[in-house]
């Protein structure tokens, strides 16, 4: 009789283990691995988009009709570096290692648009989490949209670290809930929250403050430097 149960316990632990294993495997999977394909898909796809620009591709409305992308965000306060825009964010797009603007449920502005807001999504963990430190982000902190032809800078005004993953009206035109009433040219960042899940969203919300035309070097911005 011991030894029957010997058996049977020494086998569950070995079935234990393989699931441990597996499970493991899954985790380094979902929030490494991914990661370094992802970079790798977002870095081609950058490539081919800045080769595009040197070509007199489009950095304006024409962009919308390619799959290039329509620019790079760059937020210091998160220290990844620039991150790749497209069209979309739906999950085919985004796990590309990149940040998409809204076109559904409230279609987003573009930067170059008289009024309107700039709503974009990326992941906050894996598939290139470009999103990872969005809660270092602070008040007064600089994000920079850069086209072929223009640096737009904005800057944040209010942070909202969690609200309903169905709450559309932070990607409205006017974002009521930042405490703006009147039309203006925002730009909000939404992600995933807490760490790890996606019960909530975590929300950053900006302003333009200048446009600074592309010089023949492509210098930064005093934001970015």
């Amino acid at each position: 009789m011991r030894s029957r149960i010997a058996g049977v316990m020494s086998v569950l632990g070995e079935l234990l283990i393989t699931v441990g294993v597996v499970l493991g495997l899954f985790v380094v999977y979902s929030l490494w691995w991914t990661n370094v394909l992802a970079d790798r898909e977002s870095s081609r796809q950058a490539d081919l988009m800045r080769d595009g620009w040197k070509g007199g591709g489009a950095a304006g409305p024409g962009a919308l009709d390619t799959q290039d992308g329509v620019g790079f965000l760059h937020v210091p306060a998160m220290k990844n570096g620039e991150v790749l825009v497209k069209k979309g964010t739906d999950l085919k797009e985004l796990n590309d290692g990149t940040a998409g603007y809204y076109t559904k449920p409230v279609k987003s502005a573009l930067p170059w648009d008289a009024k309107g807001n700039f709503s974009l999504a990326a992941h906050r963990d894996g598939h290139g989490a470009k999103f990872h430190n969005i809660h270092k982000i602070k008040n007064g902190d600089p994000i920079v949209f850069e086209t072929r032809d223009t640096w737009y800078v904005y800057k944040v005004y209010k942070s909202l670290p969690e609200t309903s993953k169905y709450n559309v009206d932070v990607i409205d035109p006017v974002p009521k809930e930042s405490g703006r009433t009147k039309a203006g040219r925002y730009i909000t960042l939404t992600t995933c929250t807490p760490v790890f899940t996606s019960d909530y969203r975590y929300i950053v919300w900006g302003e333009l403050v200048r446009e600074v035309k592309v010089d023949k070097d492509r210098s930064k911005p005093a934001e970015l430097r």
